[in-house]
Parts: C-alpha cells; structure tokens; sequence
C-alpha cells in the first residue's frame, strides 16, 4: 500500500545554498511522523515543498497519492497547515476566520455551520466564536489554527513548530488536542520540531540536520541504537579521562559543556567496576537512560541548541554578504 507521503530524493537548491539535500522517506496513513531538528537544518523548506509552498529544485514528493508539483490544486485540498507564525486575522472573531477558510476551501454550506461548530468545541473555544482573535492567548490562537486547518476535512496535517513560543502547560494541551484530533478526524500528522519532549510523541521520528536526513526510527529505536545507557562523568582531567574509556573500555567518549559522555550496556552492572578500576580522579559520576537530545548528540557530534547557534550566524553572514 502507498505512503500518504511519499518522498524520494527532494532537494532545494537556494543559489549556492543547498537547504534540503536529497531527502527520502514515506509515511504510511495515520501515523505521527517528526522532522527533529535546529533551526536551519531543512525542516521548514522540506514541509513548504510538500504543501506546495516551494516548489523543489531535484526529486519528487507525493502527498496523498497527488505529485506537489503537477497536482498542486490537488495537494492542497488533500492538506491543512499550521504554520510557525499565527496567519489568523486578528480583527476577525474566532468564527469569522473558520467562516472565510471555509468558504476560500468550498466547504459545502450544509455542513459549515456543523463543522464549525464541532471543531470549536473540541479546541475549547466555543464560548469564545464571537471574540475578536488579537484579545487570544498565543496559545488559544494556536488551537485555533489547529481548528481552521481541520475544517475542509484534511487527509494530512502539516505543522511547522506547531507548540513554537508557548509555556510547556500549553504545549501539553495542544498534544492533548492532538491526540484527540488525530483519532477523530483519522489524520496523518507530519510536524517538525526542535523541541525533544514534542518529538516523543512522534511514531517515528526523521532526525535533520544541515538538510540531510540521518537516521529514521521510533523514538525508542533511536534510542537504543546509540549503544545502551549513558554514563556522564567529571575528572581532574577530563581530556585524559576521555582517552583512558575510549582505549581500556571501548566506548566512544566526548567531551560536552565540562563533562565525559559515553554509552554502556547494563550501565547498572558496568558502574561499580569502573569507579573502582579508573584511573583518574573522578570529581563526579552519573547513569541514566539516554534521551532524544543524546541521540541527536551522537548522531550529529554537536548539541541540538548548537546546531541553532550556528545556523542564526549562518543567517548573519548571509545578511552581511547581501
């Protein structure tokens, strides 16, 4: 059976700048599926390409059986996005903007009313359909988008940073609502993110990376690939603590923000050996499961905020140029 999206070799060229190198992957019907990734590393222009926004410089993509570049009109009706930054009209009320979606997407005017209606209640903003949206929260207006995307019964959602900005109690809520759309509304979900929390609730999850996809997998399968539980440690001297692991036990240890990182297996079994046996002085030790941000880590060498850092001086030196 065909993906819902279908993805094979997509690249986007910008001059000399190559954003997204020749991206492939599918995601089947119904599945949660993350781009995980700083800020420049392809995320946005990938999801532009396959809502039609930005049409690619190599490769091809196909979302809901429609090619993004012949069947654009198709596309579309076949997608609801939320974008990064809110494109709702502030002067309007809440009902108001899902009224001119529906009308700008031809949703029959048997049903509006209804949807309207259905998708207000289940954002929680009903009792809000005749306010102006600028008196909203930045997380009300988030479940607004979410409601505007959902009204011309969309066979794949598409959100760009969808919890970007908000306080984790709101981005919690969000996922809530989420989940609760997902099962109703039978949807394919594809989102990026930066956030590690957000990207857990992925089925699977794409990790990016200055546009080129490193690894796909669960959440739990990237995981467990990265080599067992992770041991951080503090030394006298850490350079010389990196060396002896790496050469008397194996593991692969780096050096991150004043602390020695490596993966073990059975780290409970491997810990009371090693504090006894080790060489240098150890200021400090610790054990604990790995997480999506060392996954990143070691997929990558460098730390997910970063990769962010680099690409807004990225950004400055091209400004410069310009």
């Amino acid at each position: 059976m065909a993906g819902m999206i279908e993805v094979k070799d997509l690249a986007r060229h910008f001059g000399g700048i190559q954003a997204v190198k020749g991206v492939s992957f599918e995601v089947p019907e119904g599945e949660i599926f993350g781009f995980l990734g700083p800020n420049g590393a392809g995320k946005t222009t990938t999801i532009n390409m396959l809502c039609t926004l930005l049409q690619p410089s190599d490769g091809t993509a196909r979302v809901n059986g429609f090619d993004v570049v012949r069947q654009r009109s198709d596309v579309r009706r076949s997608i609801g996005l939320v974008f990064q930054q809110s494109t709702l009209d502030e002067e309007l009320s809440a009902e108001r903007n899902l009224r001119f979606h529906a009308y700008a997407y031809g949703v029959p005017s048997d049903v509006r009313d209804q949807r309207i209606h259905d998708l207000l209640e289940m954002v929680e903003l009903w009792d809000r359909r005749k306010s102006s949206v600028k008196t909203f929260s930045g997380g009300m207006k988030r479940r607004l988008e979410l409601a505007r995307g959902l009204l011309h019964h969309p066979r794949v959602l598409f959100l760009d940073e969808p919890t970007l900005g908000l306080d984790p109690q709101t981005r919690r809520h969000i996922w809530d609502y989420l989940s609760l759309l997902r099962e109703r509304e039978h949807l394919t979900i594809f989102l990026t993110t930066h956030y590690m929390d957000e990207a857990e609730n992925c089925g699977r999850i794409a990790v990016i990376d200055h546009g080129t996809i490193i690894a796909i997998d669960t959440p739990d399968g990237h995981k467990r690939a990265i080599g067992g539980d992770l041991v951080v440690l503090s030394a006298k001297d850490n350079a010389a603590a990196a060396k002896e692991v790496s050469e008397r036990y194996g593991a692969e240890a780096v050096e991150v923000d004043g602390q020695v990182r490596f993966h073990v297996r059975s780290g409970e079994e491997f810990l009371p050996d090693f504090v006894r046996q080790f060489s240098q002085p150890i200021l400090s030790i610790g054990l604990r499961r790995p997480t999506l941000e060392d996954v990143f880590l070691h997929l990558t060498g460098h730390e997910i905020r970063d990769a962010e850092l680099d690409a807004k001086e990225q950004l400055l030196q091209e400004m410069r140029r310009w």
